[in-house]
């Protein structure tokens, strides 16, 4: 039995006003095919969107236990990871986390593979960092400055 080539997933999210109109990209990478994926939304926030990136992302993979590189600018994702913060606020029942619908979609998704986060710097040059950044754009804000109506983010809420 072969194994499944490993799948790379570039991931961005942008907010303009930071709640605003806001946008997710993402680029898989597999064997040599690539898919992107974008969408947007009329009021959320950057943490929002590059969470939800990954999960879209995530979500696209139609194999189990794949090996799965992702790249974010995020370090708010990275490090909830890396750092083990996922893994205390899902302890505490996600008790004042932000974003915890995000999060309990994204935990079953990341049992469902081998998954190793990497930090890149945003807006640096990186390919796939900088076609992520234009695509979670254009998704959004960009969108909303040409009129085009956006839905409602069914998980943001305001927060005081």
């Amino acid at each position: 039995m072969s194994e499944r080539p490993p799948i790379f997933l570039y991931t961005d999210g942008a907010s303009s006003g930071n709640p605003g109109p806001g946008g997710y990209g993402a680029i898989l990478k597999c064997a040599g095919f690539e898919k992107e994926m974008s969408g947007g939304f009329e009021k959320t926030t950057n943490n929002r969107m590059e969470l939800l990136a990954v999960i879209k992302g995530l979500e696209a993979i139609k194999w189990d236990k794949a090996v799965v590189h992702i790249f974010s600018d995020s370090t708010y994702v990275v490090n909830a990871i890396n750092k083990g913060w996922l893994a205390t606020w899902e302890k505490k029942g996600f008790a004042k986390v932000k974003n915890p619908d995000l999060w309990q979609r994204f935990i079953p998704l990341y049992r469902r593979h081998d998954i190793t986060f990497h930090w890149i710097k945003g807006h640096a040059g990186h390919p796939e960092n900088e076609r992520c950044d234009a695509l979670a754009v254009n998704a959004g804000s960009g969108a909303a400055a040409k009129g085009i109506k956006l839905p409602p983010d069914p998980g943001y809420t305001e927060t005081v």
